[in-house]
């Protein structure tokens, strides 16, 4: 299952998607697991545990988008090169596909094990891509990662993504089961609640509300006016979270009871949704052709719709279902 963690800068959206993965990795039923940090602001790796400087020194997909298509085109007939690739092109026969935790040179490469959660960081916005280049061309290394990888029961990948609505500047947004909005009992976190939903709910993207920063029952009515049945669950007063929001990460088995019941429902929320492949291809169909013909065509030279099998699908057999 796929689980993307959205929400008002400063949120808490990153705290949270730490915590989830970090909660994910201590259950017996989890069989592989995949952090990746898609947001701006690189801060998954120290709320996972790692000081600042190890941090900033892990390999960054962004930096290996090339080598990310090399892979995954595999010799498949519709792409011509891997420059004809674009951030949303879609799988086809004899691309490589992906699985959550497997032997693969993508990831000798570019995942690395933080705090015992394995992660994929897109890199940050260097001071050579001031002015001249879009954060999105760095995150589109995820949408294409997420567009060949199969999941199966008991694996997952969590994503924390850019903040509020920049989501929405491509196709990733639609590549997750269930989307957490992190939400804070305030009027303007509530604003990127309405904004995000009004978005996502017209490409049938599941979403539900995490109440963050919660203090009291007022705060909690407060979001219940707001955001209705979307109210998934929440997080109140924590001395664990609060730490951890300060850059102490203490061990897991610390928290209290009460952020242990949330996490849990946060991860019943995401195993009951349903798995639609056809969806999730289709998804994926329209967004590259939006892309190939608003500028894609134009740079390659080629057709690139052409790269859609419209009969292909990401479903893993029968067997490998268990």
């Amino acid at each position: 299952m796929k689980a993307a963690f959205v929400g008002k800068g400063g949120s808490g959206k990153t705290t949270l998607a730490a915590l989830f993965a970090r909660h994910l990795r201590t259950l017996d039923d989890t069989r592989a697991l995949l952090a990746v940090d898609a947001d701006i602001n690189q801060h998954l790796a120290v709320a996972l545990g790692a000081d600042a400087e190890v941090a900033a020194m892990l390999p960054a997909l962004g930096d290996h988008l090339y080598d990310i298509k090399e892979h995954l085109r595999g010799d498949n007939p519709l792409i011509a090169s891997a420059d004809a690739m674009l951030k949303t092109t879609p799988p086809g026969p004899g691309s490589r596909l992906l699985r959550v935790d497997e032997p693969n040179p993508l990831y000798d490469k570019l995942v690395a094990d933080v705090g015992g959660v394995r992660l994929a960081v897109t890199g940050p916005f260097a001071a050579d891509d001031l002015g001249v280049a879009c954060y999105h061309s760095k995150v589109g290394a995820v949408e294409l990662l997420l567009n060949h990888l199969v999941d199966g029961p008991g694996e997952y990948v969590v994503v924390d993504m850019t903040a509020g609505a920049d989501s929405f500047a491509s196709g990733l947004f639609t590549r997750f089961d269930l989307t957490f909005l992190v939400c804070e009992p305030t009027v303007r976190s509530v604003g990127v609640y309405r904004q995000y939903v009004g978005y996502a709910r017209d490409h049938d993207v599941p979403v539900v509300v995490v109440g963050n920063k919660v203090e009291d029952a007022d705060d909690v009515a407060f979001l219940r006016a707001e955001v209705g049945d979307d109210l998934l669950c929440w997080m109140g007063r924590s001395g664990f979270v609060k730490a951890a929001e300060r850059g102490r990460c203490l061990p897991i088995a610390d928290l209290e009871p009460a952020g242990v019941a949330a996490l849990e429902t946060m991860r019943a929320a995401l195993d009951e949704q349903p798995k639609d492949w056809v969806r999730y291809a289709g998804q994926a169909a329209e967004f590259h052709v939006r892309n190939a013909l608003a500028w894609g065509n134009a740079r390659a030279g080629e057709d690139l719709t052409r790269q859609v099998d419209p009969k292909f699908t990401l479903a893993p057999a029968p067997a490998e279902v268990r």
